[in-house]
């Protein structure tokens, strides 16, 4: 199938076209339908005819953006009339929500009189909380922006002028950074003087290049002070004092080049005359000015970014646009000013610095991404970029006076944007803040691993536990060296070196003496297996918990620690807990990993563990104790050991909200459970779900991973004398930071409950 039948076939399947309008609130019934519409709709309207401002509280203004073109310039088609742009300006609120959860209505204005155009926009104000200016062609799009800004309350944006602008500067800042020049004194040349490149230059003179040192080019040459042929007011304002008069002439001896033009404008000639260390950013798209591998061709020197996904260093709008808006919505802010911008293009500048994610990583097939000259701006679906850049946006916002609404708490308002990127990012963020309120030392056998080592960076750099790292000190320094890592004053152990290896030598000969253990093997476990030297450090208080498995098979990792550590007492039961987080919900599943038949009161202890862990998350448990069977309905001696064991739950915690046994669909069908079973206190909405064994439990965890979209936080070990948990091998760094932020909360549980 052909890309283009691929593409008419995307838009055309199902419902058509790629956007539709989903309601927030319940109309299910006569009383919802009664206040969504009349007559209990009056009374919003009324608060809002008393106060205007209230249109954010009590509708969805706050958060609805207008994506306005005309169609006059539309991506590489030109213009083609605002009806056939429609496409692209849904795939514009596509954007906006995936990235920021922004709603949208597009707006196609089928006018090319820009008065009549801003006077359209105008009259919408009412309705949105911001407005995105798309593909509406120059110089027509200068004016009706600066119009529209200056007679309008709330923010207008010009995505084509300012996006591209915006990413492109902060990767300038960067590569300016890596060449160690100094952004008051090098030389740049625009070639484009369409809205984006009147944009870029522009902002790069506010920036700090002296406004001398910057030429402006278009498809006639220089701009230049005098030029009468293809000029306007808003070339006019860029006009250089310069004797070139060519591209050629303008970018000998320059320091940094934007191409916002046409395919092959810049020659390896002209490439060849630029100073050293050149700067180019060759964002002409599909093809470039020149490509990265034409300019390494001519010099290895150049740092190169393009407009492409499949060369380094993309400028790509989704990097600004969306969470630009999400800032400016957020404070409810009567403009997107100068400052605003430059707040954006800092906070996409420092992201690069900072380790990337192993979510992005995988996007981009596993390539080494690290800050350099070959990453510069952060990549388009790096997650962390809405929680950098709309907070910087929404500061300056508040700093310039242009925010109604401050944001009085930072943090919280950081916690929430991370919300929106699903219910485990808060569930995660409440764990990681729980953890910085008191930081443990966490003891990682795998100390030369690159994923350790960089989610050692982060635990650092959060202050979320204090990581110990095992393995060669020279292996392990060589590494942090290759990754980029500051990780400068960790603590490293070569247990093969260390002076405590005897006294735990002894240790574990003393309680392993008579359990098959000989002080030789006690030795070379010791010393070579650094899973039982970390499980000696925990037991011996030199570190607070163990985390490790990436590269250990489940058993391998556990047994050292059960060995050592052991259970919290004798009679007692180790049991593995998994966290499943979907976008809306969350669910505890236990036993998944650990007892492979166990009794009822077994399956009574490990629903208890789990509620009490669900606790920790600050979820209130509700516990389903599973079977294949309702109620008595299907009589087995599988059926009745879960009724034992919730009867078990019922006696020894009666505080728990917990039933069975039932089956897992009527755990979570309220309506079902209120019409067959209405004498259970769980009403369907069950969110601890305790399997019957080993094998179902494992089976459905890992189903609901893969097919189900959740993600999955564990295996979260309970039982143990000291806290300790396992590694899962394919976890990303991701993965190892959440689990150490449960590791070192359950540490201070257990710390809280012994004092």
């Amino acid at each position: 199938m052909s890309k283009r039948q691929d593409a008419l076939d995307y838009h055309s399947t199902g419902r058509k076209g790629k956007i539709e309008v989903i309601t927030t609130k319940p109309c299910a019934t006569s009383r919802d339908l009664s206040l969504a519409y009349s007559p209990g709709v009056a009374e919003p309207c009324l608060e809002i005819e008393k106060n205007p401002a209230d249109a954010y509280e009590y509708t969805a203004k706050g958060n609805l953006v207008a994506v306005v073109s005309n169609g006059t310039a539309v991506l590489g088609l030109g213009d083609i009339g605002a009806l056939a742009g429609k496409p692209v300006m849904e795939g514009k609120g596509v954007l906006f929500k995936s990235f920021a959860d922004i709603d949208v209505f597009d707006i196609e204005i089928d006018t090319k009189d820009p008065d009549e155009l801003i006077r359209t926009v105008k009259l919408l104000e009412p309705t949105f909380g911001g407005i995105n200016l798309e593909d509406i062609k120059g110089p027509e799009c200068f004016y009706i922006e600066e119009k529209l800004a200056e007679i309008m309350d709330i923010p207008v944006f010009h995505d084509d002028q300012h996006g591209t602008a915006i990413i492109a500067a902060a990767g300038m800042l960067n590569a300016l950074e890596l060449v160690g020049k100094d952004i008051k004194k090098v030389k740049m040349v625009v070639n484009g003087a369409g809205a984006s490149g009147i944009a870029s230059a522009s902002l790069a003179i506010t920036m700090g290049i002296d406004k001398n040192n910057v030429i402006l080019c278009d498809t006639k040459g220089v701009i230049y002070k005098g030029r009468k042929e293809g000029m306007n007011e808003y070339k006019e304002r860029l006009a250089a004092e310069t004797d070139a008069r060519t591209l050629a002439d303008a970018v000998a001896g320059a320091d940094i080049f934007f191409g916002l033009s046409s395919k092959g404008a810049l020659t390896p000639e002209m490439l060849r005359s630029m100073a050293k260390d050149p700067i180019v950013f060759a964002m002409a798209n599909p093809d470039p000015e020149i490509t990265p591998p034409e300019a390494f061709a001519v010099r290895d020197d150049v740092i190169i970014g393009t407009g492409r996904s499949d060369y380094a260093n993309q400028v790509n709008n989704v990097l600004c646009f969306p969470f630009l808006f999400r800032g400016a919505l957020d404070t409810h802010a009567r403009a997107i000013n100068v400052e605003m911008k430059l707040a954006a293009v800092k906070a996409l500048a420092d992201l690069a610095k900072l380790d990337v994610p192993d979510s992005v990583r995988r996007a981009y097939a596993g390539e080494d991404i690290q800050f350099g000259r070959n990453y510069i701006i952060p990549k388009p679906f790096d997650p962390r970029v809405l929680l950098h850049v709309a907070p910087a946006v929404a500061q300056a916002a508040m700093d310039t006076g242009v925010a109604r609404r401050p944001i009085k708490d930072m943090n919280a308002y950081r916690d929430s944007l991370e919300a929106l990127q699903g219910r485990s990012k808060q569930i995660m963020r409440t764990m990681i803040n729980k953890a910085k309120a008191s930081p443990k030392r966490i003891v990682f056998p795998e100390g030369e691993e690159d994923k350790i080592l960089r989610a050692a960076q982060i635990l650092l750099d959060e202050k979320i536990a204090v990581p110990v790292l095992l393995g060669s000190p020279d292996e392990i320094n060589a590494r942090i060296k290759t990754l980029g890592l500051d990780l400068g004053n960790i603590e490293i152990i070569d247990p093969m070196t260390a002076p405590e290896a005897d006294r735990y030598t002894e240790e574990f000969f003393k309680m392993r003496q008579r359990k098959g253990i000989t002080l030789a093997e006690a030795k070379r476990l010791i010393r070579k297996n650094r899973n039982y030297y970390g499980s000696m450090m925990v037991h011996l208080g030199d570190a607070d918990t163990l985390l490790s498995g990436i590269t250990h098979h489940y058993p391998d990792t556990i047994r050292p620690a059960l060995e050592i550590i052991g259970k919290k007492d004798e009679l007692s039961k180790v049991h593995g807990l998994y966290m499943l987080v979907f976008k809306k919900d969350v669910a505890f599943c236990a036993d998944a990993t650990v007892t492979i038949e166990p009794t009822a009161e077994e399956l009574a202890e490990t629903a208890i563990l789990t509620a009490a862990k669900a606790r920790y998350f600050d979820v209130e448990p509700r516990i389903a104790m599973l079977s294949f069977s309702n109620f008595g309905s299907a009589p087995h001696p599988l059926t009745t050991k879960v009724a034992k064991a919730t009867k078990l739950v019922k006696e020894w915690a009666p505080d728990l909200v917990v039933d069975g046994e039932m089956q897992a669909n009527v755990a979570l069908d309220p309506e079902l459970m209120e019409k067959q079973y209405p004498f259970s206190k769980l009403k369907g909405d069950a969110n601890v779900f305790i399997f019957p064994d080993l094998q179902s439990g494992n089976i459905c965890y890992k189903m609901l991973n893969k097919l189900g979209g959740a993600e999955t936080i564990g295996p979260i070990l309970m039982g143990m004398k000291k806290p300790v948990h396992v590694l899962q091998r394919g976890d990303s760094v991701a993965d190892i930071v959440n689990m150490a932020s449960v590791a070192v909360v359950d540490v201070q549980e257990s710390q809280a409950q012994q004092a």
